[in-house]
């Protein structure tokens, strides 16, 4: 059985999806995993291959989406992302970075709007 914070989830990066579509990138994959961890996006804009960490938060009483991201998860995202591309050598050609989208919702119910939060270049290899 799915639970509510799974479904909650799965509609944040949905809306991170379709909203890094409106501002022109182009979705390559969601969801990629491996041994190494998962990616949730992988887009291109351009000529980079951007790898995006979707954050929710209904609140943030714990701190932001984005500050949810800390050493531990980069890592896990930076080898995640090396596999990726060793995996596609087209998209190891060119530039790549990574974005985190975070979200919040005032009153989290479906089809809520969302605030959204698209920080580029959020960290570094």
């Amino acid at each position: 059985m799915t639970s509510s914070k799974k479904i909650r989830g799965d509609e944040a990066e949905a809306a991170a999806c379709h909203y890094l579509q409106s501002q022109g990138l182009h979705l390559i994959e969601r969801n990629f995993l491996c041994k190494r961890g998962e990616i949730d996006l992988v887009m291109r804009q351009a000529d980079t291959t951007v790898f995006v960490e979707v954050r929710y938060r209904q609140n943030s009483r714990y701190g932001s989406g984005a500050e949810s991201v800390d050493w531990r998860k980069q890592a896990k995202l930076l080898a995640t992302a090396e596999y990726y591309l060793q995996q596609h050598p087209r998209a190891a050609k060119g530039a790549c970075r990574f974005d985190v989208v975070a979200l919040s919702a005032q009153h989290p119910q479906p089809g809520t709007d969302w605030t959204i939060d698209w920080i580029e270049n959020a960290f570094h290899a």
